[in-house]
């Protein structure tokens, strides 16, 4: 009781403050993002709770790679072993972190279309513009797996100023990196891109343990962002992405660690796209082709673990996807109307089951806004229709169809420039994949089985919230409500094991969050920026049994300050707490369900300008994260690194 009080007071306080602020000569709410309602808007416009984590927040980071960032801003449950393998949660669900994004409960996006995989940590920084996140459903938008919200990763385009970078630093545990980059626009062509390579070797726990088996051979990154503008407002766009991590340890838990386990996990992806629009841009379009492969494998070899199941014999799993998108927007001034049409195709192949998958789907989107009241109130609403269609094939193959009709509808309201009120409903789905439809083989002492009277599971979420934006300060709260039905869960018999559409469950919470300069405020003549995130999940419980749902904290917060003296110093401490979970402890058979304690982890990073002239910069960085050698864990068994150094060096132009 205690707790909830404290944190009801917590997110009044936030409420208190941005109206006491309303009173200021400020900038309002008027940053600009896509991701809502696929087309660029602003974010007044937005009846969602959207968050947007800008380039500078990103460079501020010592995070490498997404899933680091996303743990950074602890938007929910981080899923983190170690090696080149995280999943995140947003609002009780979250991403499929092996293998393809069909599974998963989170969306992962690549300039608005399915990156193909739900691993984060196959999503690197360098060439990142920035990263708008959906808190809520987007299965309108966006399909099946948009159920707990939509992380959409934007990637920078080149400008008329070019820019070029190159970089090299050392750290903790042999760990080496290297990464150049370069964007510019010359006329009609625009170039962004950016390659990075590191490689560490295993680590020690906060406590001082080696844990053997968790470093890497080598992580490779390449992004690649280039256009042609051959027209005004017309542009054609390629984009390529690369991920490559090489021998990253597979370590067991630490208590029965395995010494030379590994797996090596590839994502590749091409992205044709064009976007255009006419010279009023009363109309515009989009159209986009891709094609991408992941690809992961885990190796336990033979010499080392005669006994394995697999006799050494590497585990794969390779997903080829392919998807267009097209859709065309007219603006008929206060209102806005998308039509559009998505397409996907996922084909799955497993070493360890002759079956092999193809999912096809075919959607057909309606999206719009209207605006009252001289463009203070704002309606919202959208509805798609998916045609889904899996064909699984080998002896225990088969054909499954169905299809999905979602809702969304929102309503915001202008207070003034700066204050904005607003409600949303949402629905989404998630469908059965083909291992819980049509699954019949035999991995270890388990007998897998599917079920082909599966639905899809599916979701309806209510929230209301109030967004604040004054001089240098921001606010925001919001309250949801989240219903979960047709639940597909796992269900043994003996030694068999199958999957059935299994009752429902509740998940209802509040989000805040605010930042403000205090040394704009009070005219220091410095920047110290104050910012805070807190996720608090009221209720988390399967409506069949009255138990908390699994790896869920009831508490996700982060908050820190960020320092600039103007002189090319530039500072940041973050700290990130996650709650306690319940969670699955498989170090024993029978398998039980316990608690594992919550922790606050603490990063610092440090960026000096060393020198500045015609010919190009040079800065000094320096980071420590887990700055108080804390021994901590995402996943239960499976510690992070204690106390971590890095150095290095940058050269712009």
């Amino acid at each position: 009781m205690k707790k909830r009080l404290f944190l009801s007071a917590l997110l009044a306080s936030m409420v208190l403050s941005g109206v006491a602020m309303a009173d200021m000569d400020t900038t309002n709410l008027d940053e600009m993002v896509v991701t809502a309602s696929r087309v660029e808007e602003s974010k007044k416009d937005v009846t969602a709770n959207i968050v947007v984590i800008s380039q500078e927040e990103i460079k501020s980071s010592s995070a490498r790679d997404l899933g680091d960032l996303m743990a950074d801003m602890n938007v929910g449950h981080i899923h983190k072993y170690p090696g080149s393998l995280t999943s995140v949660g947003i609002r009780g669900f979250r991403t499929e972190s092996h293998g393809n994004d069909l599974r998963g409960h989170i969306l992962l996006l690549l300039d608005g279309r399915r990156s193909g995989t739900g691993n984060l940590a196959q999503i690197m920084t360098k060439n990142i513009e920035r990263v708008e996140i959906i808190r809520g459903p987007a299965g309108v938008q966006y399909g099946s797996a948009g159920m707990g919200g939509v992380i959409n990763v934007i990637t920078k385009q080149g400008k008329d100023v070019p820019d070029f970078f190159v970089e090299g630093g050392l750290g903790s545990y042999g760990y080496e990196e290297m990464s150049v980059g370069f964007s510019a626009k010359v006329k009609s062509v625009d170039f962004s891109g950016s390659i990075s390579e590191s490689s560490m070797d295993d680590y020690d726990t906060g406590d001082g343990d080696q844990f053997h088996n968790t470093g890497y051979d080598k992580r490779t990154n390449a992004s690649v962002n280039l256009g042609y503008e051959f027209l005004p407002n017309n542009r054609f766009g390629i984009i390529y992405t690369d991920f490559d991590s090489d021998k990253a340890g597979s370590p067991g838990k630490i208590d029965m660690n395995d010494l030379d386990d590994f797996s090596n996990k590839e994502n590749h992806s091409v992205d044709f796209s064009y976007e255009g629009a006419t010279a009023d841009k009363r109309f515009s379009w989009m159209g986009r082709y891709f094609f991408g492969e992941d690809t992961s494998e885990w190796h336990d070899p033979v010499d080392s673990n005669p006994t394995g199941y697999n006799d050494g014999i590497p585990s794969k799993r390779d997903t080829d996807s392919q998807g267009a998108q097209a859709q065309v927007t007219g603006n008929f001034g206060s209102t806005l109307l998308t039509a559009g049409i998505d397409w996907a195709d996922y084909e799955v192949d497993t070493s360890w089951s002759a079956m092999e998958t193809e999912y096809d789907s075919l959607a057909y989107i309606l999206l719009g806004k209207t605006k009252f009241l001289n463009d203070r109130l704002i309606f919202t609403g959208g509805l798609r229709f998916d045609s889904y269609e899996l064909d699984m094939s080998g002896d225990s193959g088969g054909e499954q169809d169905d299809d999905d009709l979602n809702v969304t509808a929102g309503v915001a309201y202008l207070l003034n420039d700066n204050v904005k009120l607003r409600v949303n409903y949402g629905e989404a789905f998630v469908i059965p994949d083909a291992d819980q439809l049509s699954a019949d083989y035999v991995s270890g002492s388990t007998h897998y089985l599917g079920n082909s009277d599966l639905d899809p599971e599916k979701s309806k979420t209510y929230e209301a919230g109030i967004d604040f934006t004054f001089d240098t300060s921001k606010a925001s709260v919001t309250y949801f409500y989240t219903d979960f039905e047709d639940k597909i869960v796992s269900v043994r018999k003996g030694s068999d094991k199958t999957w059935k559409n299994l009752g429902e469950a509740t998940i209802r919470g509040c989000e805040g969050d605010f930042s403000t300069d205090l040394g704009a405020l009070f005219s220091w003549g410095f920047g110290l920026e104050a910012y805070g995130n807190i996720v608090y999940l009221d209720e988390y419980e399967d409506d069949e049994t009255g138990d908390d749902l699994l790896y869920i904290s009831d508490i996700n917060a982060s908050f820190g300050l960020k320092f600039n003296n103007l002189k090319g110093f530039n500072a940041k401490l973050n700290f990130a707490y996650t709650g306690e979970q319940t969670v699955t402890d498989y170090s024993s058979w029978p398998y039980s369900d316990v608690k594992k304690g919550g922790f606050t982890i603490a990063d610092l990073t440090l960026e000096k300008e060393l020198f500045q002239s015609e010919a190009g910069g040079l800065s000094l960085r320096g980071e420590i994260d887990n700055l108080f050698d804390k021994e901590y864990a995402y996943v239960l068994g499976y510690p992070m690194p204690g106390r971590t150094f890095f150095v290095g060096l940058k050269y712009t132009y």
